[in-house]
């Protein structure tokens, strides 16, 4: 009897630990699955370009799955998209795009992508565009022509580098996350808001810092990828060579710009990351100039991005060092 009796008493302990599992599952169970249906529920936002995803990142908040369809370091200009690239754009909700020729492999990927209910937003559209003659240095000088008939030269597609068009993008933004989820209309607004005076700041100290300086000239030992941000700042860009960065200056023409730089007495010769600054180190040998660093800011870096860069920090550190090459006070 008594090894009965202890026998149902293990028996009825495991009935309730069961039990106490069974309930436990219950509570955790659509935890689960209300998790798992909020990763499904988020709009999936794939961006060309590095400043394109911190503005639909800043929008689109938790709501959004934001990425970026280049891989770290990868020049915008020249990338390849391969086959995965494809399949992931396909799975999109959302393709946000600079436009104005920056992307040439684009057409041809779009045929391939097979998602019909994609929406597609291009930046660039609507925005004053700089065309290819004000990227050149303000004095004569004969066109190459190769230069001159490249896609690239006709329309400068670096709009993000001018603080007001990246309100205006964040506005766009906004809008077609309105349209795809109108119930989140007002925290898409709210995000954008808060977005867009974080810009607003920005140019604010872009005016202010580059107000008093001895200098209003910068040379580029590279291709005229800060043609906004000189408008925008009442600033003259010189540039080695125009907008395709795959064009090679020629022996005259870096004879030009060193002849330019001595002229305007520069004592800074700027180069771009994920661009080799060779001839931005003859220059400033040639000149008696040091090199600095301007970040267009296209892509980040493997070790940009492990150490968590802004789009608008490196757009400070531009500043910085605009100011230090343009003596500014």
């Amino acid at each position: 009897m008594e090894h009965s009796f202890g026998s149902e008493k293990r028996g009825a302990e495991r009935i309730k630990i069961l039990l106490f599992l069974i309930f436990f599952l219950i509570l955790l169970f659509p935890n689960l699955y209300s998790k798992e249906q909020k990763e499904a529920d988020k709009i999936k936002i794939i961006t060309s370009v590095f400043p394109l995803q911190e503005f639909a990142e800043a929008v689109a908040g938790e709501r959004g799955e934001v990425s970026l369809l280049l891989p770290p370091g990868a020049e915008i200009h020249t990338w390849q998209p391969r086959a995965s690239d494809i399949i992931r754009l396909s799975s999109a909700n959302v393709f946000i795009y600079v436009g104005a020729a920056l992307e040439p492999w684009l057409h041809d990927m779009m045929k391939s992508v097979k998602n019909p209910e994609i929406r597609i937003l291009e930046a660039s559209q609507g925005l004053s565009l700089l065309g290819k003659n004000h990227d050149q240095p303000k004095h004569k000088e004969k066109k190459n022509a190769e230069e001159h008939n490249h896609k690239h030269s006709v329309i400068d597609p670096h709009v993000w580098l001018d603080f007001k068009n990246d309100q205006i993008i964040v506005d766009r933004i906004k809008a077609l996350l309105s349209e795809l989820v109108p119930e989140d209309r007002p925290f898409f607004k709210r995000n954008a808001l808060i977005y867009q005076k974080k810009l607003q700041k920005l140019d604010q100290k872009y005016q202010e810092g580059l107000r008093n300086c001895s200098q209003s000239t910068f040379i580029l030992g590279g291709h005229a990828a800060f043609g906004y941000l000189a408008r925008r700042y009442g600033l003259n860009q010189i540039a080695l060579y125009g907008l395709n960065p795959d064009s090679k200056p020629t022996p005259r023409k870096l004879a030009e710009i060193v002849d330019l730089a001595k002229e305007h007495q520069i004592k800074v010769i700027y180069f771009e990351d994920y661009f080799s600054d060779d001839l931005a180190k003859v220059m400033a040998k040639e000149v008696g100039a040091e090199t600095m660093v301007l970040n267009a800011g296209a892509n980040i870096s493997k070790e940009q991005l492990k150490s968590g860069n802004t789009f608008l920090e490196i757009m400070e550190k531009n500043l910085e060092n605009l100011r230090h090459g343009l003596n500014c006070r």
